[in-house]
């Protein structure tokens, strides 16, 4: 038995070494992929149950999210991912452990009890907050399936704070291959909800569970679960000295509570937003939580595929950076951060548009215009967002939390009186995208802006400058062959499934990939010389050996 046990740590620790930063980015953005795709089939299976034949029930689980989603992010992910890491990284550089443990212990026993109590807070208060705040436009059978769903999904927050501060501890020294798997096996817990717990749940031949929708809530339940014990296994070699006590006398714990605040509410605003959305949506008819939600959460996956891969993957240099004064390198690593994400965001924020189509065909069969017209909306989010976790990530890694709040705040301000303004026009769901497309436009100029004058305007340089205006060209014209692609594969009335979608899918975004290489290295764009050189690689390496 110990043999086994030493030897299952021996292999977690192989697999969870400290990453660079390009392989800690891969591995992210690869585990982002794979949750992503299991998130389609999730979104594709729950869809075909009950999109068109229990849309109110669909809606209602949907807004059921929204409040355990919100406290959680307040509390705990954002703002302790931000927060957290600078400060536990300066204790471990500085060889100081007991501290990092002191802190890392005494902050996942506090921000578990504050979510504790938060989750029990949910299922007191679920009735008036669904009726009143969240999605007051259900009626009235769908607004009590919100309630109860609500009432099982409050656990979560609970479950989550847990998971994310031992995964933060793991992203600060440069662990970050469980850290990526977790919310894979999240969705993993929900597709086992969609496909095996709405049919019931029988044991002994006794049935304790009936099925239907509220299964998916269980799902999601199961999928914290799976999220949390992931976490728990990424700990094994890391020396981890947990202690069931809070040392209010630790100075980097009593940083970290003064800070956070700041940016629990910055991360909160993104919520409220989302909260209002639904209130907004639930106004407008059948589906239309659904088709903002859906279109919302694709719209996400590319800015968590890169954005926050790529940001999340540098995030612990520049720290270390920050907290050891190194400008000259803070600056250049923070540049360069920004061009990766700007040459990969912007082609795929304009090829998005073009194939919105056959993106929602893969999460609805035959597709959907309200969904469709929507992720339209969304597109010059994608750019923007992507762009603002490191313009963000920036700030925070010299644990500058109030200018990025004071922005987000006035943000959310031009969101909501663009939202109330384009409901009130009735745009429908279309319009709230297009309320969060220009808010997020707004936030990272501004932010981006501020961080070049706070360094004297060393920043963005000539040479940034020139490279900006040689990846616009690749785009725009990437562009141009995404549009030709779809008329001559256009998507077709019979064009209801997976298989006959997926191939023109693959063919347009394989074409448009090259080409967009192609033109970049044609403009010797720095950054798609890595890229370059590992197809070579991968494509004349044997050849070269012969």
């Amino acid at each position: 038995m110990r043999e086994r046990k030493n030897h299952f740590r021996s292999v977690v620790s192989l697999v969870n070494t400290k990453l660079s930063v390009k392989t800690a980015a891969i591995v992210i953005a690869s585990s982002t992929l794979i949750s992503a795709l299991l998130g389609i089939f999730r979104d594709r299976w729950l869809n075909s149950m009950y999109y068109d034949t229990y849309p109110a029930g669909l809606d209602a689980y949907t807004a059921a999210f929204t409040v355990p989603d919100f406290l959680f992010f307040i509390i705990t992910s954002g703002a302790l991912a931000v927060t957290f890491i600078p400060v536990f990284n300066q204790r471990l550089v500085a060889g100081n452990k007991k501290s990092a443990w002191e802190l890392s212990g005494s902050t996942l026993n506090f921000l578990a009890l504050l979510c504790l109590a938060a989750s029990i807070l949910i299922m007191i208060f679920a009735d008036p907050l669904v009726r009143y705040i969240v999605a007051p436009g259900l009626n009235e059978s769908a607004m009590a399936l919100a309630i109860n769903m609500m009432r099982v999904i409050a656990i979560n927050p609970f479950l989550f704070a847990i998971a994310t501060v031992l995964s933060s501890m793991q992203q600060a020294v440069g662990r970050f291959v469980f850290y990526a798997i977790a919310p894979a096996l999240y969705n993993v817990g929900i597709i086992i909800g969609i496909l095996v717990f709405t049919n019931g749940i029988n044991i002994f031949g006794i049935q304790i569970f009936e099925g239907g929708i509220m299964g998916v809530a269980l799902g999601v339940v199961l999928g914290a679960i799976l999220q949390l014990i992931t976490s728990i296994i990424g700990l094994v070699g890391l020396g981890f000295e947990y202690e069931f006590k809070i040392h209010w006398k630790n100075q980097g714990f009593r940083s970290i509570v003064k800070v956070l605040p700041l940016r629990s509410v910055d991360q909160g605003i993104d919520y409220v937003t989302s909260i209002m959305n639904t209130n907004l949506a639930s106004r407008m008819g059948e589906q239309s939580i659904r088709a903002f939600q859906q279109a919302s959460s694709l719209h996400s996956m590319p800015i968590n595929l890169i954005g926050v891969a790529i940001s999340t993957a540098f995030f612990p240099k520049l720290s270390e950076e920050a907290g050891l004064k190194k400008d000259d390198e803070y600056r250049n690593t923070l540049r360069s951060a920004y061009r990766t994400i700007i040459w990969i965001a912007l082609p795929v924020a304009i090829v998005a548009f073009f194939i919105r189509g056959y993106v929602i065909n893969f999460i609805k069969n035959g597709g959907d215009p309200k969904m469709a017209s929507v992720l339209a909306a969304f597109v010059i989010s994608i750019f923007c967002q992507s762009l603002y976790h490191i313009v963000a990530r920036g700030y925070y890694a010299k644990q500058n939390v109030r200018t990025p709040l004071i922005i987000s705040i006035i943000a959310f301000v031009i969101q909501a009186i663009l939202a109330i303004s384009f409901s009130m026009l009735n745009l429908g769901p279309e319009g709230l995208a297009y309320a969060v497309s220009i808010s997020a436009l707004f936030e990272v100029f501004v932010l981006a802006v501020c961080q070049n004058r706070d360094m004297d305007h060393k920043l963005f340089d000539l040479k940034f400058w020139i490279a900006m205006g040689k990846i616009a060209v690749a785009a725009t014209l990437t562009g141009i062959v995404a549009y030709v692609m779809t008329k001559l594969l256009p998507l077709r009335a019979v064009d209801n499934s997976f298989l006959a979608t997926f191939p023109k899918f693959v063919a347009i975004t394989l074409v448009t990939g090259v080409f967009y290489l192609i033109v970049c290295s044609i403009l010797r764009i720095e950054e798609v010389r890595p890229v370059i050189q590992k197809i070579n690689d991968a494509l004349f390496k044997n050849i070269k050996r012969q």
